[in-house]
């Protein structure tokens, strides 16, 4: 606004609703509010007479100071801003009271009407007033309100121009303070308990005034929005449901170009064959991005690194490599064995030695999702739909478990799924879910998981694993030291051995295994993933068995005979052909001077020894050098006796 102070006489022109409409009610007012004790809000000016107050623009109701800057305005950039914060303050409006301002413009154009049939102002207002059955100085104090607006405005300006009840009710600050520290707790008192506390305090200390508990409620309404209630009551992740959620389309994927995958607690007893007890199994499995479709899955007692191994090697199997992995943070799949080698793992440190994990093999990008956060997981849609077609249908009926302990069945217990009737239930299942017609995905529009997933499927470019790649991700990998000597590795209480280990005896190799099979062979690389051999297990046996005592001397006599042929063949020559062969060398020329004699000492008493010690401590260093290097040389040239 280009003009911040009035006048009483530019202000009672305004002729708002909410002011009086006289100078003298505006000096009384003024006075009653006390506005002149302000230098800040209110000042005098010089001119005839007696000083003339100004008030300043913040004084008065947000009302007048719109209907003052439309009037009062210079160019149109201020008529423009005028114009905005009218129709912001009819935006806001209930809509009755915008059915107030549609009444009041429609008596407005009836006297304007019948002012243009010839009428004077005063008999067209009140012409208008008796037809409509209001008084005349209603529709004149209406006029007012619309003076000096442009006819496109009127609507908005109409508007009635209430105050609020609650900016009369004055709280001590103190007071206040109490009141909204102690409601804005994580223990959720009520309302009015707090006000109770509050009001006790007040007394006690002498805080005034304080207000009526609803009149601090509308306040609390208003001034501490509900976000930052929620936030203070409820915690963050209830607040974080107050901001939307992002919503990612799919449609520019294709299948198989991207996989998320996470894990699902069943709300089933499932008995295990080796296990007397039931046990809730987890279902771990890989939905296909683009599709929504489950490509593969597994059941497992906890989520680790094993069944993620197994659940990955089923979807490569069957579907080939994605290009890119959504992954939970969790420990199973951060282990080295399923993303070893890749910079941005969240869990456990990253060290240049570790082997390679699978996805890094396969070539994968990984990504991470947010901790603790449902929303960045697609999959879980799909784990609520398969929670509930699964634990409860007629086929687990007695081994549902609920999904929360307030949330127990009555028969609770009664029954539990053995393994492997629950497995293919679990299949069956799935397969329903693909199949399912009437998804109302992006990327299904009314079509089954199956179908959309076939359509993108048979016209995307897909990598499939190498026979040599299926060799990996069947297997675990992990980083041992070769024993000394042998060479042979011990993983898991086995010992695995093979010829080819005697090269790397000590040294660091990888091993890839399967933890459902120990008993079969591993496969040893070196550090920089070059296949060295596949090593056998080596069982123990009995301490008193002879036939396996027996076996196991037939089979280091024949790998001893073995490395005898091996030794054979690298000896082609005798040691009769090597020195028929040196002889014909000529011989080195022989030295200048014959080499002193070394006599030998008799150490036959405590004076030689102590003598001879006595020599050797007076020596120096370097003279000890000298003497020890000329005593090499003549023991090697010397003659048996002289030694």
């Amino acid at each position: 606004m280009k003009h911040e102070w009035f006048s009483a006489e530019q202000i009672a022109a305004a002729r708002a609703e909410d002011l009086p409409a006289t100078v003298q009610g505006i000096n009384k007012l003024a006075e009653r509010e006390g506005w002149r004790c302000d230098p800040e809000k209110a000042r005098t000016i010089a001119g005839r007479g007696r000083p003339r107050w100004e008030y300043h623009v913040s004084l008065l109701p947000a009302a007048v100071q719109m209907r003052l800057a439309l009037m009062h305005c210079e160019g149109s950039d201020a008529a423009e801003d005028a114009s905005t914060g009218l129709w912001q303050r009819y935006e806001r409006l209930s809509k009755r009271a915008k059915a107030e301002c549609a009444r009041r413009l429609k008596v407005i154009d009836k006297a304007e009407e019948y002012r243009r049939t010839g009428l004077s102002e005063t008999a067209a207002v009140g012409a208008a007033a008796h037809e409509t059955g209001v008084s005349p100085a209603t529709v004149w104090n209406w006029r007012s309100q619309i003076a000096g607006i442009a006819r496109s405005d009127w609507l908005a300006a109409l508007a009635p121009a209430y105050r609020s009840a609650s900016q009369s009710a004055e709280c001590h600050p103190h007071a206040w303070d109490v009141l909204a520290s102690d409601y804005l707790r994580p223990e959720r008192p009520s309302f009015s308990a707090c006000y109770r506390r509050m009001k006790q305090a007040a007394k006690a200390n002498g805080w005034s005034p304080v207000p009526g508990e609803r009149s601090l409620r509308r306040r609390l309404k208003k001034e501490i929005p509900d976000s930052v209630v929620t936030l203070a009551r409820s915690g963050a992740d209830k607040a974080k449901t107050l901001y939307p959620a992002q919503r990612r389309s799919r449609a520019g994927l294709h299948a198989m170009q991207a996989v998320n995958s996470d894990g699902h607690k069943l709300d089933v007893f499932v008995q295990l064959p080796d296990s007397d007890k039931p046990v809730r199994l987890l279902l771990l499995a890989l939905q296909d991005l683009y599709s929504g479709k489950i490509v593969a899955w597994r059941l497992a007692q906890s989520e680790n690194k094993v069944a993620v191994r197994l659940a990955i090697g089923d979807m490569v199997e069957a579907y080939g490599i994605p290009d890119i992995v959504v992954l939970d943070n969790g420990r199973a799949f951060a282990s080295k064995w399923i993303t070893g080698g890749i910079p941005n793992r969240f869990r456990f440190k990253v060290r240049d030695e570790d082997p390679q994990g699978l996805l890094k093999t396969l070539g994968c990008e990984v990504h991470w999702t947010k901790p603790y956060s449902g929303q960045s997981k697609p999959i879980e849609r799909a784990f609520r739909d398969l929670a509930e077609e699964i634990a409860k249908h007629p086929v687990c009926a007695g081994a549902y478990v609920g999904n929360s302990p307030d949330a127990k069945p009555e028969n609770y217990g009664s029954r539990a799924i053995p393994l492997e009737t629950f497995r293919a239930h679990v299949d069956h299942m799935i397969a329903e879910h693909n199949a399912r017609p009437g998804r109302n995905t992006e990327t299904a529009n009314g079509r089954s998981f199956d179908e959309t997933f076939q359509e993108s499927y048979s016209e995307a470019i897909i990598r499939f694993p190498t026979a040599a790649q299926k060799s990996l991700w069947l297997l675990a990998a992990e980083r041992v030291t070769a024993q000394r000597g042998s060479g042979e590795i011990r993983l898991f209480g086995n010992r695995y051995w093979a010829p080819e280990m005697n090269a790397h005896a000590g040294r660091k190799v990888t091993v890839r295994f399967d933890p459902d099979r120990l008993q079969q062979p591993i496969s040893v690389y070196t550090a920089d993933d070059k296949l060295i051999c596949s090593a056998e297990c080596v069982a123990d046996t009995g301490f008193f068995d002879a036939e396996a005592a027996q076996k196991h001397g037939r089979d280091r006599a024949a790998w001893q005979r073995a490395q005898r042929d091996q030794l054979r063949l690298q000896r082609t020559l005798t040691a009769a052909e090597l020195a028929d062969i040196y002889g014909a060398t000529p011989e080195p020329s022989a030295p200048a001077h014959e080499p002193p004699k070394i006599k030998r000492l008799a150490v036959g008493g405590s004076r030689v020894i102590a003598a001879a010690q006595e020599d050797f401590e007076a020596i120096d260093d370097n003279e000890f050098e000298a003497r020890f290097s000329k005593g090499l040389r003549l023991i090697s040239g010397g003659e048996p006796d002289d030694l």
